[in-house]
């Protein structure tokens, strides 16, 4: 049995932008790279849908502060 499709849930526009902020916390804590490619391709990796453009989660992390300032660095 492929669970891997029945896993897929839609998530809410508000839940996807705590996913998008927990991702990137996990990945700064780590010491990554947590910039909107990365975070793209890793909610790509876990199956979420629906996945954000990479300008869309560029602007949910300006939105809540987890962006370097003008640096353009995340």
């Amino acid at each position: 049995m492929n669970f891997e499709n029945e896993c897929n849930y839609n998530y809410t526009k508000k839940e996807i932008e705590e996913i998008v902020k927990s991702i990137r916390l996990n990945l700064y804590n780590k010491g990554a790279c947590c910039g909107a490619n990365v975070i793209k391709n890793k909610m790509e990796e876990e199956n979420i849908i629906p996945v954000p453009s990479k300008r869309t989660i560029g602007r949910i992390l300006l939105r809540h502060g987890l962006t370097h300032g003008r640096t353009g660095f995340y």
